[in-house]
């Protein structure tokens, strides 16, 4: 079953022109959409199925500095200044709410690594610290179990993932960017070797620039455009439980677990690290590139070769603009989640927070998490094709990160000074000799 996104409404008239197209209405399509009309620029943003029904819905809906991939934390230091002002920015509520984040720690091991984490952060000035067992007992009374410590950041939030991507693409709608949904965008038209606009299966749209911010789909539809996205998805496994009483406030992860709660009074349970695996055709493409990544998280990942290594297989992966598309067929991806793994999650949780044991789950989903070699996102212009952007990759980053990188986007868009150094996040680093492997700090 797939969580219950705010509904929004598509607009009836595809534009026969505009200034920037945005394909994706997840958090960083919508975020995207909306910073890039706060500068005065005409948008349309087209989603093949429904706003948030993917991924930007079925995350945690953690907002977090911390544990972050040092290359991400100037940027999720403006995310989180941005969601702190998103309730007033949209004028609607997007359950961003300032609770705190501890990372718990069962041993000496873990809390070396946060240590390390911390003092590579240090030039940043977070607020986050690292906590003694007296410490946790003091945030956390109710705690059952022996810890080593933790980390913990307390201007770290949460938002509800249901609620902020329609939020936000409601107030981009009323700055006058054109909203459709159910309307799959098929490929990019060119003139004299620049975009020159947008093919949907409704209709195509004649623009100067086109931003891609498609998720797990990225890798497909640059694939048809003959660039090569190193990506591959993992399936993560999530719970609603329904209202709970005597369980924290602030959000929290350990050996087995991560929760935080929920603007109803429930909370949203998950395992800290496990997610499956599904190999699929890619996965022997991108092999080299993904290797050191699966040394450092072999551990964490449930393998499984199976239904989707075939659908996958039988994905075309070359189409004409005027044929049918894989973004049509399948309007939501909506994978089923990994019992094995909520079971874990359910048992963790209970034995570190008593509160839990009588936990009432009242729905269960699965996620397609798009991720990079190098689990850091691609926020970037596309050197061979002038007027092409990619915002994708985020490794399950996504939803916290979400403001800040749409900002960032629309930064590059308009060719304004970004509000962060954008290098990072270069796609060209795929191909360019740079070193590419996840930080061994998370």
């Amino acid at each position: 079953m797939a969580p219950r996104v705010d509904p929004v409404r598509s607009d009836t008239n595809l534009p026969e022109k505009t200034t920037v197209v945005v394909i994706g209405g997840g958090i960083i399509g919508t975020s995207t959409a909306f910073f890039l009309a706060r500068k005065g620029l005409p948008v349309v943003l087209c989603e093949k199925g429904e706003i948030a029904a993917e991924q930007s819905s079925r995350n945690w809906g953690w907002c977090r500095k911390m544990g972050r991939d040092p290359r991400e934390i100037p940027l999720v230091i403006e995310s989180l200044r941005l969601w702190g002002e998103m309730n007033a920015l949209t004028d609607a509520e997007t359950g961003f709410r300032t609770c705190g984040v501890v990372y718990l720690c069962k041993t000496a091991a873990e809390m070396a690594r946060r240590e390390a984490w911390l003092e590579h952060a240090r030039p940043y000035q977070l607020d986050s610290r690292l906590l003694s067992l007296s410490d946790i007992r003091a945030l956390f009374p109710e705690i059952a179990g022996e810890w080593a410590g933790g980390l913990y950041t307390p201007s770290d939030g949460r938002a509800e993932p249901t609620k902020a991507a329609p939020a936000i693409v409601e107030a981009a709608r009323r700055l006058g960017v054109t909203v459709l949904t159910q309307c799959a965008v098929r490929g990019i038209e060119t003139k004299a070797g620049r975009v020159s606009a947008a093919v949907t299966e409704k209709g195509t749209i004649a623009c100067d620039s086109v931003v891609l911010a498609g998720g797990v789909w990225s890798r497909l539809f640059t694939g048809n455009l003959g660039l090569r996205l190193p990506q591959l998805r993992v399936v993560s496994a999530v719970m609603r439980t329904e209202k709970l009483e005597g369980a924290p406030e602030i959000s929290a992860s350990g050996d087995g677990f991560g929760f935080r709660k929920r603007l109803d009074g429930g909370y949203t349970v998950a395992s800290w690290s496990n997610n499956r695996f599904d190999i699929t055709p890619d996965s022997f493409r991108f092999f080299k590139e993904f290797l050191p990544a699966l040394k450092l998280e072999h551990r964490s990942l449930r393998l499984r070769i199976g239904r989707p290594f075939l659908e996958a297989w039988q994905t075309p992966r070359r189409w004409a603009l005027d044929e049918s598309t894989p973004f049509e067929r399948v309007r939501t991806l909506d994978p089923a989640p990994d019992p094995v793994i909520l079971t874990q999650a359910r048992r963790t949780i209970g034995a570190a927070f008593p509160a839990f044991l009588g936990m009432q789950v009242a729905e269960t989903w699965g996620g397609a998490i798009d991720v990079t070699p190098d689990a850091v996102p691609v926020i970037s212009p596309v050197e061979p094709l002038p007027g092409f952007f990619i915002a994708t990759g985020f490794s399950g980053h996504g939803f916290g990160i979400g403001p800040g990188a749409g900002r960032l986007a629309a930064d590059l868009v308009s060719g304004e000074t970004p509000v962060v150094d954008p290098a990072p996040f270069r796609f060209s680093r795929f191909a360019d000799g740079s070193r590419i492997e996840p930080s061994p700090l998370l």
